[in-house]
This record gives structure tokens, C-alpha cells and sequence, in this order.
């Protein structure tokens, strides 16, 4: 539980400044009103960013305590901040053509308006976070050097074609490809454009890492050295956590069109997530729980064609948060069913030994 307090204590004074947000515009009940949506907010944004923990703790649990803790530190402030509240403001100051005070006074005084500039620049923004996103996925699953596989000899086969050069690059162009004809002709142009970022994005952060970072092994991958901490794997880490941000910001303004109250409630799940990541990672438990880093990526996967997928199909948050949970409690249960058994193969060959 003490891995959680701050988050409790952040959500408490995020609950008291929603509840003086909606009383000082609706009273008592506008009070509750925002006190309930908050809540229902950050209930939504740990639900979609589950897996976004789980990945997150795969990567830190390899690194020195300095750069754990500037992620959780200095990442949370760029989390909370950067992403569900500057972020949104950005794309509608591009898409809008103002300046950033004027899209905050619009995001105040007209939600509508500052929610429909952001709701009519999905697709961009799905193009740029599910690209990556795939490719996080694609990285994690076409892996000839992974040996422990949860879905068994298929997964292996398919990770030996990471043998093969830029194979996840070739087969992210081909999704974004086959994805622009969800779009209609006159915006094809500025989604690829998106797309092809989300691409040199995650290609960019490799190159910076394999600069950055120093070799500790011979032939080391560069996946290997986005894991080992710095500044390359830091930059990693926020992108991802941008690009799961994405999908809740959005979704957010289904549920209400009050920049405030979505700005706390996300920042209630952003918190919770951070609190999520460091447990996983102290006590433990990706070791423990061999296949849980399997599901969170298989999660991920989903996400990137849920997102790409809603550049033309509206899909329920709720359904997009329940699938994500899904693969973690299968993954979970996959791994007690693995641990009893190896529990058993050991028993059984200390029986022989004995005899």
C-alpha cells in the first residue's frame, strides 16, 4: 500500500479541486457532478493504461535507481501536464490557427468548440499513436532472441522473422498504408504525414539510444540498449506513455467537454499508473509472473489496430479498456499455470535425484 499513498493524496486534493471547480460554476451540484466525473475519468484512464504499466516496469526494472527515478519523478509532472493538458491545447492551436492563451480561454469559455477542433484532428492523432504503438508490439513479438513464448510455437516461428532487417518497419508502412483507405482523399495526405512520424518517432529513439547509451555487452541489440536507462530510454518511455495518452485524452470529452475536469481525472489514472509501474518493478512481479509482460504487449498490439481502426469507426472506451485487461489477467493466469508446473518438474526431479 505505500507504493500507492501519494497517489491517494493526489487524488484526494484532484477530487477537492473538482468539487470546487463544478460548485463554483453549478453549486452543490455541479460539485458532485465533477467530483463523479473525475473519478469515472481516472476509473477509464487506468483501465486503458494497465498494460502501459506493465511495459514500463519490463523496461525500468532494468535500470539504475537515478534514471527509475527521474522517470517517475520528471515523467509524471511531463505525463500529467505535457500530455493531458498542453498537448490537446497544441493540436487545437494548429488546427485553429491561435495562440496558446486563446485556446485556453476557448477551452474555458467554449468547450464545445475546443473539443470538436480536437475530436476533428482524431485521425492525425491516431495515425501518430497507433503506428508507434504497433511497432512496440511488432519489436516485442518478431524477437528471434525472446525464449520464453506465451501462445507457444507460432509465436516462435513468427519471432524468427526478426532475423529479418526492418521487418516491423515494413509491416507498420503496410498498416498505415492499408489504413488510409478508411480516410477520405483530401485528408489522406496530412494522416500519412502523421503515420510516418509515429515511424521516424520510434526509429528516432532507437537511433538516440544506440548514440547515448554505452554497450555493457558485445553485439548488444538496440532494444537492449533503450532498456538499460538514459537518455534514449527515458525518451522511449514518454513517447509510449504519450501515445496510450492519446486514445484517453479523446476519449475523455465522450464524457464530458470540461478541460479541467478531464485534466484531473486523467491525472488521477496518470498518477495510479506511475504508483502501478513502481510496484510491479520493487517487488518483483514480472519475474515472478513470467508471461505478464507477454500479455501487456499483446494489449498493446490491440490498442495500435483500435486506434488506426478508429481514424473511421467509433469504438467504446469501455471496450477498449476491458480487451487491454483481458490479455493481462490471461497472461496472469498463464503465468501461475506455468509457475505450478515448473514447481512440479522440480519436485518431481528432486524425487529421482533422491531415489
Amino acid at each position: 500500500m505505500k507504493h500507492f499513498r501519494v497517489s491517494f493524496l493526489v487524488t484526494l486534493l484532484c477530487l477537492i479541486g473538482a468539487g470546487w471547480w463544478g460548485y463554483s460554476h453549478s453549486g452543490v451540484a455541479g460539485a458532485l457532478s465533477a467530483v463523479g466525473i473525475a473519478v469515472i475519468l481516472g476509473v477509464m484512464e487506468v483501465s486503458l493504461s494497465f498494460d502501459n504499466a506493465v511495459v514500463n516496469a519490463s523496461v525500468l526494472k532494468t535500470w539504475d535507481k537515478f534514471w527509475q527515478s527521474l522517470f517517475l519523478g520528471v515523467g509524471i509532472l511531463i505525463a500529467v501536464f505535457g500530455m493531458r493538458l498542453l498537448f490537446p491545447l497544441v493540436i487545437v492551436a494548429q488546427a485553429a490557427d491561435l495562440g496558446m492563451v486563446e485556446v485556453w480561454n476557448l477551452a474555458l469559455n467554449d468547450p464545445n468548440a475546443y473539443s470538436m477542433h480536437l475530436t476533428n484532428h482524431h485521425a492525425e492523432v491516431a495515425a501518430f499513436g497507433g503506428i508507434f504503438l504497433l511497432l512496440v508490439f511488432l519489436n516485442f513479438l518478431l524477437d528471434d532472441e525472446k525464449e520464453l513464448h506465451w501462445l507457444g510455437h507460432w509465436e516462435e516461428k513468427l519471432g524468427a522473422l526478426g532475423k529479418i532487417s526492418s521487418v516491423s518497419v515494413m509491416l507498420a508502412l503496410a498498416a498505415l498504408m492499408g489504413s488510409l483507405t478508411m480516410i477520405e482523399e483530401g485528408r489522406k495526405l496530412v494522416v500519412l504525414t502523421a503515420g510516418l512520424w509515429g515511424v521516424l518517432t520510434y526509429v528516432g529513439v532507437d537511433v538516440i539510444s544506440s548514440l547515448l547509451e554505452k554497450e555493457e555487452e558485445g553485439g548488444a541489440s538496440v532494444g537492449d540498449l533503450v532498456k538499460r536507462g538514459g537518455i534514449g530510454g527515458f525518451l522511449y518511455l514518454e513517447v509510449l506513455d504519450a501515445s496510450f495518452s492519446f486514445d484517453g485524452v479523446i476519449g475523455a470529452f465522450a464524457i464530458t467537454k470540461d478541460v479541467v475536469i478531464i485534466m484531473l481525472g486523467l491525472a488521477i489514472g496518470a498518477m495510479f499508473v506511475r504508483s502501478l509501474t513502481v510496484f510491479l518493478v520493487r517487488k518483483g512481479t514480472l519475474d515472478e509472473f513470467v508471461f505478464l509482460e507477454h500479455g501487456a504487449h499483446y494489449a498493446i498490439g490491440i490498442l495500435a489496430v483500435i486506434m488506426l481502426a478508429s481514424m473511421k469507426f467509433h469504438i467504446p472506451e469501455l471496450f477498449t479498456g476491458l480487451i487491454g485487461v483481458a490479455f493481462i489477467l490471461a497472461s496472469l493466469w498463464s503465468s501461475v499455470r506455468h509457475k505450478r508446473k515448473q514447481g512440479t518438474l522440480e519436485v518431481g526431479g528432486l524425487k529421482q535425484e533422491a531415489a
